[in-house]
C-alpha cells in the first residue's frame, strides 16, 4: 500500500496557481527520508520534478519547472507541499509524490490531476 494521499489538483488558467498537497499515512516516518515530486502528462512517461530534503532546508528541480514550482514540508503533519506557479498548458498532467527510495519500487498512488487551460 502506497503511504501517500495527493490532493489539490484542479483546472487553473495559463499563468495561474495551485498547491498540491501529499499527505502520508500515519505509520510512515515522514521525517526520516527525502521526498519527491513527479508528474505524468498524457501519453508521456512519469517525469521527475524536484526533491526536498529530510529537515527541508534544501531542494533540488528539473530545469523545466525551476523557478516557477517550490517544495515545502511540514514534518509535523507529516505534509508535503508542492506549490505550482506561472503555470503552462504543457504542466497539465497528473502530479505524484513519493519518498526517496520508494520510487524505485515502482509503487504509486492516484495522484492528483491538473489541468491548465483557458
Amino acid at each position: 500500500q502506497v503511504p501517500f494521499v495527493e490532493s489539490g489538483g484542479g483546472l487553473v488558467q495559463p499563468g495561474g496557481s495551485l498547491r498540491l498537497t501529499c499527505v502520508a499515512s500515519e505509520t510512515f516516518s515522514f521525517i526520516s527520508y527525502y521526498m519527491l515530486w513527479y508528474r505524468q502528462a498524457p501519453g508521456k512517461g512519469r517525469e521527475w520534478l524536484g526533491r526536498i530534503t529530510a529537515s527541508g532546508d534544501d531542494t533540488h528541480w528539473e530545469d523545466s519547472v525551476k523557478g516557477r514550482f517550490t517544495i515545502t514540508r511540514d514534518n509535523a503533519k507529516k505534509t508535503m507541499y508542492l506549490h505550482l506557479n506561472n503555470l503552462r498548458s504543457e504542466d497539465t498532467a497528473v502530479y505524484f509524490c513519493n519518498y526517496v527510495p520508494g520510487q524505485l519500487s515502482g509503487r504509486w498512488g492516484q495522484g492528483t490531476q491538473v489541468t491548465v487551460a483557458s
